[in-house]
């Protein structure tokens, strides 16, 4: 089949800027949605794979799933579904400084298991970039700790720490399995429709293990969820996805970590809450890590692209 130009640096790091937009707004969101976690986390991807749903089907048919986009589509899916139910449930256990630090980890599990599976080195400036921005991100989260009570509960740390790491974990296998799908040639569209619905179905049996009701909110709730859903899922991180098939994935990880210094904008904004010090340092460290990260030739990644994955890229919703 014959193979069409890879689309510009401008035109992808401007759909990666989108996307960490629209992914700084999920925390605001979900704040005012003011539901458990994990039902949050379940009608979340559920309304996405339903809006999706038509559009799924009809990018399906372009571009259909073969064994070798089959699996990495539905384990994609999974991990899609266990980083939202092991993160979340993580906040139960151990601190948000913590759980915050611990997650802020996903670039550098994106370049061991780049590095691992699929043979890509970290250049030194990239994986100095990573470094700093994670630094960056543990910086913001101690500068959260410093300011809490020392009565702040945290029954089981332990577990709630091992959670974190392990929904780290699994954001990097989905951005990493997300972007073998795609080079492998199904269509974007096609790719996000499946995993978000594997997703949910993943996080099904969650409210019920932690004996909260699936229905019951107010309306606004569900108001909420669905911008949810609609913003931060759906043009969020569909929009990394695009990147991570294009851009070099350790960088578009590590510019995921600028999320929380655009939610903590808006929170400044929404509710007042003003950032201390460590915070304002730790965001300043961030943007240099992503600045690192992000400089030099070669962003663009040499990556096949078949005729039949145009259309799922023309919009990347």
């Amino acid at each position: 089949m014959a193979r069409v130009p890879n689309p510009s640096r401008a035109r992808v790091t401007g759909v990666l800027a989108i996307a960490i937009v629209a992914v700084s707004l999920a925390a605001i969101f979900i704040r005012f949605a003011d539901a458990p976690g994990v039902v949050v986390a379940l009608w979340r991807m559920a309304i996405a794979a339903l809006v999706l749903g038509p559009f799924t089907v009809r990018a399906l048919r372009r571009s259909p799933l073969r064994a070798e986009t089959l699996w990495p589509t539905l384990l994609a899916g999974g991990l899609l579904g266990l980083h939202f139910a092991t993160w979340i449930t993580s906040l139960s256990y151990t601190t948000v400084a913590a759980s915050v630090t611990l997650v802020a980890t996903i670039p550098l599990w994106v370049a061991l298991f780049s590095w691992l599976f699929l043979g890509r080195a970290p250049t030194l400036t990239v994986l100095f970039g990573v470094l700093v921005a994670v630094a960056g991100g543990a910086v913001i989260a101690f500068g959260d700790l410093a300011g809490a009570t020392a009565t702040t509960a945290t029954p089981r740390p332990l577990l709630g720490n091992a959670l974190a790491l392990v929904g780290a974990m699994a954001a990097a296998g989905y951005l990493l399995l997300g972007r073998t799908a795609q080079a492998r040639g199904l269509n974007l569209q096609a790719y996000v429709g499946v995993a978000y619905a594997v997703a949910a179905i993943v996080l099904v049996p969650w409210p019920l293990v932690f004996g909260v009701p699936y229905l019951g909110y107010a309306l606004e709730t569900f108001l909420w969820i669905a911008l949810l859903a609609l913003v931060p899922q759906l043009i969020g991180h569909t929009g990394i996805n695009y990147a991570m098939k294009h851009l070099d994935p350790t960088r578009v990880a590590t510019a995921t970590l600028l999320e929380p210094v655009g939610a903590g904008i808006l929170a400044v904004a929404l509710f007042g809450e003003l950032p201390g010090p460590l915070t304002l340092v730790g965001a300043a460290i961030v943007l240099l890590g992503v600045l690192m990260t992000t400089r030099g030739r070669g962003i663009v990644a040499a990556v096949p692209v078949v005729a039949g994955d145009v259309a799922g890229d023309e919009d990347p919703r």
